[in-house]
């Protein structure tokens, strides 16, 4: 098997497929190459803020949605958050994640005045996390200073899309496309995959692969299917499970291979160690994943008082830290790996490219 870069699809699904670990160092040390070649050994970090765990959406893997009454709904004040993104700067981060569910009681406006005071108040970048909004919205809060957009579009295929993703007021989303227009808007856009959904085969893997190259994504997360137990995709979602030995498992294994593969993909994006990553391997699964192409992470911000009920999947990692133990911790464990923190902004070599040429407004 070649290490071309970036991989065929035939390598990709050897890849995917490959299970032993002396063949997978081949795999590991490329990703590290390119890492390393293309966004350096610096580790940018974003602190993370979940303003609400209000969504709207049904959505049958995620432990916040709208259908389940024992999550305890809240939502930060603007001066929480306003303490965070401080926090932030002092702790040297160059980027704000602001996240929630897809939270219709945040208005637009109250979103805008948010944006205008960190941008304001901080050095920081802001980006936002906040589910499928309408076009007005995106607009105003580019407008208002918000410089990236993150929204994973989870499969790329249609049908396991609509099983786990069912529609709002009959509209049926079309993430790839908002990814589109949110590039056209001037956002970096962030997007990614889970890992292990029941029903997911290889080949879907690899059609997600293709899918982040084509849209040339600026930051691509990835992490594991972990299951909660109050979604549909645990009380039933196994009955759509691929055939035997096509089913996608949502292990430690398989998602770092997937880091690596989008590392070969799309070798200019920033790509994170993610929270999921270390849930699942909460001794040293974040180092995996900075050593195996990834090269930013996203310590936790929100006050201890929201963490927990902020639970998408159980058994998060982090949840009763302090953002100051959370940011120490962090910090120690990507000096151990003999990689530094990175400092500024710390934007994309791909979306810094397309500001130059002025390809985006």
């Amino acid at each position: 098997m070649t290490t071309a870069l970036p991989p065929s699809r035939s390598e990709i699904l050897a890849w995917l497929h490959q299970d032993d670990e002396a063949r997978l160092a081949a795999l590991w040390t490329s990703a590290d190459q390119v890492r390393q070649q293309h966004v350096g050994d610096a580790v940018h970090l974003r602190g993370l803020i979940e303003l609400s765990n209000h969504c709207a959406r049904l959505c049958g893997y995620c432990g916040i949605n709208a259908g389940n009454p024992l999550v305890e709904r809240y939502r930060m004040s603007a001066e929480e958050i306003l303490v965070c993104a401080h926090k932030a700067v002092a702790f040297g981060y160059g980027t704000v994640v602001l996240q929630s569910g897809e939270d219709w009681g945040q208005s637009t406006a109250w979103i805008t005045d948010l944006i205008r005071r960190i941008k304001a108040e901080t050095p920081l970048a802001v980006t936002l996390s906040l589910g499928e909004r309408k076009d007005e919205e995106l607009i105003a809060w580019r407008r208002a200073g918000a410089d990236r957009y993150l929204l994973r579009f989870e499969t790329s295929d249609r049908t396991l899309y609509a099983r786990i993703h069912p529609a709002l007021g009959g509209k049926v989303s079309d993430r790839p496309a908002l990814l589109r227009r949110l590039r056209e808007l001037g956002y970096a856009c962030g997007s990614g995959v889970m890992v292990g959904i029941p029903g997911q085969t290889f080949e879907i893997l690899a059609d997600d692969l293709e899918l982040m190259r084509d849209l040339d994504l600026d930051m691509i997360g990835i992490g594991p299917w972990l299951p909660h137990p109050a979604t549909v995709l645990v009380k039933d979602g196994w009955e759509f499970a691929a055939p035997s030995g096509e089913q996608v498992p949502n292990n430690e294994l398989m998602t770092l291979k997937m880091v690596a593969l989008a590392r070969l993909m799309c070798p200019h994006a920033n790509i994170p160690s993610t929270t999921a990553l270390a849930t699942i391997n909460q001794t040293d699964g974040r180092e995996h994943g900075l050593q195996r192409g990834a090269n930013i992470v996203m310590p936790n911000l929100t006050p201890v008082e929201y963490r927990a009920k902020y639970e998408i999947y159980p058994g998060k990692a982090c949840i009763t830290e302090s953002a100051e133990d959370c940011d120490a911790c962090i910090k120690g464990r990507i000096q151990r790996i003999h990689r530094q923190v990175g400092s500024g902004r710390g934007d994309a070599p791909n979306r810094l490219a397309r500001l130059s040429t002025k390809e985006t407004p």
